[in-house]
């Protein structure tokens, strides 16, 4: 089979097309026949900095769309030939994908395998950001970080059908405004100045709720832009900046507080818990309520485009590998 790695760290040119043997699915794991990969920044970072990357050479991929080829020991209401979506720790970048079947889904109704694609990270993380975790309650306001990346655009959408007060975004340049703007925001600001942006779009009170996958400098700026009794979820940390921490000074004057969310650590922790936000999160899809616009696909073998496309900072939306080409 078709698959694509990296051998040492560095720039999108270390990822190499090779052939490689197919996985056999072991116990509790299915393989599917790859149709579509979504291409996500925790790729960009296990590429270029070892981000949950435990050997090498490294397959990297967190999701994936196809058809299941085989069925391991002990999974259950999953077949071969069935269409299904997966979320994997690594390896997605093939044509064939093993998956702990725990974390595999069958194709939400009315998807196609192209759409499904860039479902699995995405959708999940935004829906846990905006109720599991953020507890979003009708009539507060949100401010999302990314506002136009893949969960910023979900993100958006879902915090509008909660019934916020209002939806702030940042970006970092103002050509991604408008894609914010389309997908449920009410402003939008660019990175250097959201703090004080923030606090003039809501009358000096701050936001309710700030989602931030940037971490580092943009989170303790963060913390100026909340509410009393605001919450800041951290579910990033894409500045590379070393891991900071907050305490008594700066939540207890305001009642404010600092929570965390990881997809993947989820899936390793709390499979089914991940399951059962998974399944919430795909009806906002199948229901109309969401729309994830896939604006760019690549063939695998150009897997380092994808890469550079995203490390520019200039895409939206969800870019996809397909591998039929």
């Amino acid at each position: 089979m078709r698959a694509v790695e990296f051998h040492e760290y560095g720039g999108p040119e270390v990822l190499k097309p090779v052939e490689a043997e197919p996985p056999e699915p072991g116990p509790g794991q299915v393989t599917v026949d790859a149709a579509y990969t979504g291409v996500n920044f925790a790729d960009l970072k296990a590429r270029a900095e070892g981000y949950r990357v435990t050997a090498l050479p490294f397959r990297p991929g967190l999701e994936v769309s196809g058809r299941i080829r085989a069925v391991g020991e002990g999974v259950t209401g999953l077949r071969p030939g069935q269409d299904v979506v997966a979320l994997v720790d690594g390896g997605a970048y093939a044509e064939v994908v093993a998956a702990d079947a725990a974390t595999v889904f069958p194709l939400p109704r009315g998807l196609d395998l192209r759409t499904a694609a860039a479902l699995p990270t995405v959708l999940p993380t935004a829906h846990a950001l905006i109720h599991e975790v953020g507890r979003l309650r009708a009539g507060e306001t949100v401010l999302v970080h990314g506002a136009a990346g893949g969960v910023g655009t979900v993100a958006g959408q879902l915090a509008r059908a909660a019934g916020a007060g209002a939806v702030y975004g940042v970006v970092s340049s103002p050509a991604k405004a408008d894609h914010a703007r389309r997908h449920g925001y009410d402003e939008v600001f660019t990175t250097a100045g959201f703090p004080a942006d923030v606090l003039r779009a809501t009358g000096g009170r701050g936001v309710d709720l700030i989602l931030d996958p940037v971490g580092g400098d943009t989170l303790r700026r963060g913390l100026d832009a909340l509410a009393v009794f605001g919450r800041l979820v951290s579910f990033g940390n894409a500045s590379g900046a070393e891991p900071w921490q907050v305490g008594q000074p700066e939540l207890y004057a305001r009642g404010r507080s600092v929570a965390g969310f990881s997809v993947l650590g989820l899936a390793q922790s709390a499979p089914e818990a991940l399951r059962r936000v998974a399944e919430r999160a795909f009806r906002t899809v199948t229901d109309g309520g969401v729309r994830l616009p896939v604006t760019a696909e690549f063939p695998l073998a150009r897997a380092a485009e994808a890469h550079r496309l995203l490390g520019g900072r200039t895409s939206t939306g969800k870019l996809l590998l397909r591998t039929d080409g």
